[in-house]
């Protein structure tokens, strides 16, 4: 179905990866099309409760965008269609009815960064790099990363990183919040899997909602936001799951979630 990743669905989590190895799996607009494709994919299949996002190799997650395209778009509005094109592909994998992993292999730069910090939780291999080298270009981040670090990371580090161009390690990435694990490169898929099948045991409603109240309510007052938490909260009491949660709590045997 597709030519630049590849998208396999096993016991309730969807695995897609950047396939474009050769040239450290940039992301073209082929590539941003077709992960667009496989998100609503994912979206419209009730069996799938996790989604892991990472790039073919040992090399790179995503070295940025593809500057070769970059390069030859004409003057005028051709820049900003790009970026918003861009935008639209991280604000889908937040908009996600289901969590994102990033297990981010080697450099994350640029969109690759961008892509990563849209996921709902990144795993790192300890030879990840991390950076937004725009301005080595001429250019300011257009995929999110002006406005992601500065809400994953701080003012501070947004500046540090969008200013000067220069990369982080792993370790680092890890110290200021970037990313929520770092594991060796070889366990990197594995710990991955790991989580997104913890998640993906879990009542898909409630999983759905509180990924809802999360992202919704980061960027509400806190009044509104706990009014929002409040909603989901009366929202699952109604359903057959958290019917059938709390039966297997008090029964002291395994849930088994349908998602209704």
């Amino acid at each position: 179905m597709y030519e630049t990743i590849t998208l396999a669905v096993e016991n309730g989590v969807a695995l897609i990866t950047l396939n474009r190895p050769s040239v450290l799996n940039a992301l073209s607009s082929t590539v941003l099309r077709e992960l667009t494709s496989a998100l609503d994919t994912i979206d419209g299949d009730p069996a799938v409760r996790c989604a892991i996002l990472t790039g073919a190799g040992e090399k790179a997650f995503a070295a940025g965008a593809d500057i070769g395209e970059l390069s030859a778009l004409p003057s005028g509005t051709a820049g900003a269609a790009q970026a918003k094109r861009g935008q639209a592909l991280t604000l889908r994998i937040e908009r996600l009815r289901v969590p994102v992993i990033a297990a981010v292999n080697g450099f994350a730069l640029g969109g690759g960064c961008e892509l990563a910090m849209a996921c709902d939780i990144r795993i790192a291999s300890d030879n990840a790099k991390f950076g937004q080298p725009e301005v080595n270009l001429g250019l300011v981040p257009g995929y999110g990363g002006t406005q992601r670090t500065t809400r994953l990371a701080g003012r501070g580090w947004a500046m540090y990183l969008c200013l000067t161009g220069e990369m982080i390690d792993a370790a680092e990435a890890l110290r200021i919040g970037l990313v929520q694990k770092v594991v060796p490169l070889a366990g990197l898929l594995e710990e991955a899997k790991r989580i997104a099948g913890v998640i993906a045991s879990k009542a898909p409603l409630a999983i759905s909602a509180t990924k809802r109240a999360i992202d919704e309510g980061a960027g509400l007052p806190l009044n509104e936001g706990l009014a929002l938490e409040a909603l989901q909260f009366g929202l699952m009491i109604e359903t057959d799951d958290f019917v059938e949660g709390t039966k297997a709590f008090l029964e002291k045997r395994k849930a088994q979630f349908t998602g209704a």
